[in-house]
């Protein structure tokens, strides 16, 4: 089994032994299943990559390094297929849609969330911790801020031979800083900066390669637009997130972060004082190119060994990603994202919430059903989200079954009008 992420970052022998252990989680995370490889050729007849066993087109999971910046770490949004970009603001906004901090009706939120992932897989050392909070500067004004940590757990590192070369606690965090403003009476728009740090390997050397951490800077920009229509109201927004370097791992290679780009929808209906319920949809699509198979006629055209999609400067990559998938406009549209999900509120106390995530199975197969519960008192909030795969895979054990995302919020005093 080839784990492409890792190969990829650390250009290593650095496998598993017996069980999933710490750094290829992340695979796991958002490519499996489709993270087994085939043996791809370049048909010439069809314009396709395929696979020279069976002849079917090949799976083409477009890998990044840091994918930890695009699991949602909110449990509110989480119950709800992880569709967020439009939906009424709280803490948990820094992560979907910050320009959203502009519309919100509490002056101060602290979130704080924990999140035990591939517990499916008996792993019980993987979790990410986020801790988010916003405050209001006027009715127009929010800054906010947020620090997520991802932990990969512990790994053993072998060589092809299965020599030991060391041992690790693999983490990556993300350290974010955000400014929202109103624009109008109905429309926001929002800056965050972000460091980025992952460590996934130390004192290794692989191929002559010294592994070191990764480091990366990054912005996000964002826009929302909210409308009253009688008692109920309307919220699209737009969110372009992870826009920044490079990432690299050894002093020979670079990796693409997952730049992405999100629109959302949300409509929200007020029946009256104790009812409310609200319908969300998200389409994503990560900002990076495709990758091609080696046998494809794109692969290297200037004969430097080096991917020529990998090679792209990342404001390039950003707009190459619109039209360059080896199989065309059809294998653009596999690389929609799309998130749906419902909440209904009783008395702003009680809520329940459901959805559903796909990811196309040639990019990656993450399809999955969501469903949520929040409760309400005075300043203290709580969110729960529970996930329940449903893409068929070859193994019936998908890794990211009974995934469980915990949040406590904590809101201050309403807005001042």
């Amino acid at each position: 089994m080839r784990y492409s992420y890792i190969c990829a970052i650390l250009k290593s022998t650095v496998k598993m032994k017996k069980v999933f252990l710490g750094a290829v989680t992340i695979a796991f995370i958002f490519f499996s299943p489709a993270m087994l490889t085939a043996q791809c050729r370049y048909d010439p007849a069809t314009r396709k990559m395929v696979d020279v066993l069976t002849g079917n087109e090949c799976i083409n999971t477009i890998v990044t390094a840091v994918p930890f910046l695009r699991i949602t770490p909110d449990s509110r949004a989480g119950g709800m297929g992880d569709a967020g970009i439009a939906v009424e603001s709280d803490a948990g906004s820094l992560y979907n849609n910050a320009s959203l901090l502009a519309f919100a009706t509490k002056s101060k939120s602290i979130s704080t969330t924990y999140s035990p992932w591939l517990r499916a897989l008996g792993l019980t050392d993987v979790y990410m911790a986020y801790v988010a909070g916003y405050t209001k500067i006027g009715d127009l004004q929010a800054i906010g801020g947020s620090l997520r940590y991802f932990s990969l757990g512990n790994i053993d590192y072998t060589d092809d031979n299965g020599s030991p070369l060391g041992s690790g606690k693999p983490n990556e965090f993300e350290v974010l800083g955000s400014y929202s403003r109103k624009l109008s009476d109905q429309l926001s728009a929002a800056v965050s900066l972000k460091f980025i740090y992952s460590f996934l390997a130390s004192d290794l050397n692989v191929g002559g390669n010294d592994i070191r951490p990764g480091v990366a800077g990054a912005t996000d920009i964002s826009f929302s637009y909210k409308k009253p229509i009688g008692d109920d109201f309307l919220t699209a927004g737009l969110a372009l997130t992870n826009l920044g370097t490079k990432i690299s791992y050894t002093k020979a290679n670079q990796e693409y972060i997952p730049a992405n780009l999100g629109i959302g929808v949300a409509y929200t209906w007020n029946f009256d004082e104790y009812n409310q319920f609200t319908l969300t949809g998200d389409l994503t699509k990560l900002l990076v190119p495709s990758p091609y198979q080696s046998t494809h006629p794109d692969y290297d055209k200037n004969g430097d060994q080096i991917p020529d999609y990998k090679q792209h400067n990342v404001v390039a990559s950003w707009f190459k990603s619109f039209g360059d998938a080896p199989n065309g406009f059809k294998e653009e549209l596999q690389e929609l994202m799309i998130s749906v999900g419902t909440e209904y509120w009783y008395n702003n106390q009680f809520a329940l919430r459901a959805g559903y995530f796909r990811e196309n199975p040639y990019k990656g197969n993450r399809q999955y059903l969501t469903l949520g519960l929040g409760v309400k008192y005075n300043v203290f909030g709580m969110n729960l989200s529970y996930l329940v795969p449903t893409a068929r895979s070859a193994n019936n054990r998908d890794p990211l079954a009974n995934t469980l995302r915990f949040s406590l919020i904590f809101d201050f005093e309403p807005v001042e009008p």
